[in-house]
């Protein structure tokens, strides 16, 4: 019930495989990194098996199909034959019923994500991507200038997938709370809001799509779809008049110096880079957003704007006040008297992996009292955005929590399997 033309004959798959974001492995897919500098070790999502054709949804592939440039003919109601973009009479044509009521739909069904399967046309890729997960679909390009063949050159092509994985990330961070600057808070649970995503590279390495599951992570496309306009409005408002109050408004729409800067990544060395925004057709629509929402576009003209902006969050978001519960992993002092710095792995109380303390004498000896016998530390004081968030000030009311021994066993358990971990996050300079 379908025609190829130029289908491939052996067993090696489409260009462009389905990979998850982003570190390259050694079989040319990719995995995820968790979205950080530092590579993440966690469970990557790997595609699974194609989409059960009893369970697709007709209307559902004919708008995938719509939005990747693929052309229906027939007449409607009954069925549609799709042929993908490009020269006419080029590649692999679809025969897609238009509902699943006619005797044959199943079967036509089967045969259509078939031909997708072997089809070289990247987008069909896409779009058995999107049929198997229903995801959302972001993606960002990057206008640079041809190379050999126009391709990319490798230093951009990594460059936007960088950008691509900041960008997402800020998104993740915005769920979990507004700020103009968030430092190294919310970033444990920001990438874990991105685990399942995958990535598709476009041909030539300017453009990249990422499909965000609805189940897990529509929540962070939605904000990136009102924080990058927001950020766009913010931008043009600061050409227009020269006052930056536009961003300061529109941290409440998810804007941060982490996203700015992850624009100002895109766009750098660029001629202008964008961003699109695509629903799940199987999802709808989300609340409050348009159906199909409009591009959003940045140019090197925007970046004074948008480096201004991060400097202005990074300055003007506050210390916060704090009561910190957390594992003693490193004490430090000059001498065997006097005050030291403190590394606390923290448990409870901040949204960060660890912090820095600076200790009245009384104050380090409590907590190397505590650290030796195993038990927790609790402090108060402010968590500083120098340093993103890493440091508290002010510390008062240190003691050692009382735990059972149940409890003292699960962290000193905690604390020895995850000794490479203490001592990365402990290595960096002192401040």
């Amino acid at each position: 019930m379908h025609r190829s033309m130029d289908e491939p004959t052996g067993g090696t798959p489409p260009a462009g495989t389905r990979t998850h974001p982003y570190t390259d492995d050694t079989d040319g897919r990719s995995r995820a990194d968790g979205l950080a500098p530092v590579p993440y070790a966690g469970p990557a999502s790997e595609p699974g098996p194609g989409p059960d054709p009893a369970q697709v949804d007709p209307a559902v592939l004919g708008a995938l199909l719509l939005r990747h440039g693929w052309r229906r003919g027939g007449p409607r109601g009954r069925y549609g034959r799709w042929t993908p973009p490009g020269p006419a009479a080029s590649g692999t044509s679809l025969l897609v019923p238009d509902t699943t009521g006619f005797p044959d739909s199943v079967d036509l069904l089967a045969e259509a994500l078939t031909a997708l399967a072997r089809s070289a046309e990247p987008s069909a890729r896409d779009v058995l991507v999107a049929l198997t997960v229903p995801s959302d679909e972001i993606r960002w390009w990057r206008d640079v200038p041809e190379g050999a063949a126009g391709a990319a050159d490798w230093t951009g092509a990594d460059q936007l997938r960088t950008a691509a994985r900041q960008i997402l990330l800020a998104g993740a961070l915005a769920v979990r709370g507004r700020a103009g600057y968030h430092g190294a808070r919310h970033r444990r649970k920001a990438r874990t809001a991105l685990d399942g995503t995958l990535v598709g590279p476009a041909a030539g390495g300017r453009a990249l799509t990422a499909f965000v599951p609805v189940a897990r992570g529509r929540d962070v496309a939605v904000q990136l779809y009102s924080a990058l306009h927001a950020t766009r409005e913010a931008v043009d408002y600061q050409r227009a008049t020269g006052g930056m109050e536009a961003f300061d408004a529109a941290v409440a729409a998810g804007v941060s110096r982490e996203l700015t800067e992850a624009v100002v990544a895109l766009v750098r060395g660029a001629e202008g880079a964008g961003i699109t925004l695509a629903w799940a057709p199987s999802a709808g629509t989300p609340p409050g957003c348009p159906a199909s929402p409009e591009p959003v576009e940045f140019s090197p003209g925007d970046l004074p704007a948008l480096r201004l902006a991060g400097v202005r969050y990074l300055r003007d978001e506050p210390a916060v006040p704090v009561r910190i519960t957390g594992a003693v992993v490193r004490l430090r002092r000059p001498g065997p008297r006097g005050p030291g710095v403190v590394r606390l792995r923290v448990l409870a109380g901040a949204e960060v992996a660890h912090v820095r303390i600076e200790l009245d004498e009384e104050a380090y000896r409590i907590a190397g009292h505590a650290h030796l016998v195993g038990l927790p530390l609790r402090v108060e004081g402010r968590l500083e955005n120098r340093g993103g968030f890493r440091r508290l000030t002010g510390a008062s009311q240190v003691a050692p929590v009382q735990v059972d021994e149940a409890e003292r066993d699960r962290l000193m358990k905690s604390l020895h399997e995850n000794l490479d971990y203490f001592e990365e996050a402990c290595s960096g300079d002192e401040e």
